[in-house]
């Protein structure tokens, strides 16, 4: 299950870090003392006031919905992330950021469909794979990687 969770949570990162965020933290042993409980945690940092509502909202479902999209990838499971109770959270907040983008329900649901599949091509790729690969082997020796830590693996990839 850990490994599972370390790819769920290095999708989480890359696709911030792609997006312009900063991974404050990524962890796959979170505290249990701020919320519901989970397996794993990304702590991302945007710059608001470079970007629009609309633009930061587009990028939030992306970084919501590589976790999961990850774990399918690693896992050679296609489930659609609404119907995984792990994923919950993942896709409430993609449906909750991309409200925005696509008002009507029926239509975001198939928005953020449409992007799930996009993120799976684009992370499988030989370009992304192996620095989503590297953060989830060091979140498993680590368990937690800080800032510092993700931009060093992450500039071997560059």
């Amino acid at each position: 299950m850990s490994e599972l969770t370390a790819y769920h949570e290095a999708g989480h990162a890359l696709m911030a870090h792609l997006l312009g965020g900063q991974v404050q933290l990524v962890t796959i042993e979170p505290d249990d003392d701020d919320g519901p409980r989970r397996s794993g945690d990304a702590q991302i940092l945007w710059r608001r006031s470079r970007m629009s509502d609309r633009e930061f909202a587009a990028k939030s479902v992306q970084v919501h919905l590589a976790g999961p999209v990850a774990e399918m990838i690693y896992s050679g499971e296609p489930y659609h992330p609404a119907f995984i109770a792990e994923w919950s959270a993942d896709w409430e907040g993609a449906l909750a950021a991309a409200e925005l983008l696509v008002p009507d329900k029926r239509k975001r649901v198939a928005h953020i469909e449409q992007i799930s599949i996009a993120l799976h091509r684009q992370l499988q790729g030989d370009d992304l794979w192996p620095a989503l690969a590297a953060i989830a082997d060091h979140l498993l020796a680590h368990e937690t990687l800080d800032a510092e830590q993700v931009e060093e693996i992450l500039e071997q990839y560059s």
